[in-house]
C-alpha cells in the first residue's frame, strides 16, 4: 500500500516505514504528525481524491531537524566591479511514516 501526500507545497509518494525530508515545520522531535491523502494505492486499485481521499490519513513521527547541502549563490556583473558570494543551507524536517490509514 502506498499514498501520495502533500507537505510543504510538494507531493511525496510514501509507504509504511519510509523516511522523507519535508520543508521545516515547527514541531519537536518524537511528536506525531498527520498528513492528508491525495491518492491511495492498494492491491485492489487506485483511489484518487477530489481533492482529498475521504477517511484516509497518513501518520508520521518527527525524527529531527536537519540541514541540506550547502549551495553557493554568486552574483556578478561584468565591467562594473560587482561580485557577491553567499552560501545557503535549507532546513528540513526528517519524518518517518508510521502508518497509512485507509
Amino acid at each position: 500500500m502506498y499514498a501520495i501526500i502533500a507537505a510543504g507545497g510538494k507531493q511525496f509518494k510514501v509507504s509504511q516505514g519510509d523516511i522523507i525530508y519535508i520543508d521545516r515545520i515547527n514541531q519537536e522531535p518524537e511528536t506525531s504528525i498527520s498528513f492528508d491523502v491525495l491518492m491511495l494505492g492498494t492491491e485492489d486499485g487506485v483511489t484518487v481524491g477530489t481533492p482529498l481521499v475521504d477517511g484516509a490519513k497518513v501518520e508520521g513521527k518527527v525524527v529531527k531537524e536537519v540541514k541540506g547541502q550547502k549551495i553557493i549563490v554568486f552574483k556578478y556583473k561584468s565591467k562594473k566591479n560587482y561580485k557577491k558570494k553567499q552560501g545557503h543551507r535549507q532546513k528540513y524536517t526528517k519524518v518517518e511514516i508510521t502508518s497509512i490509514i485507509a
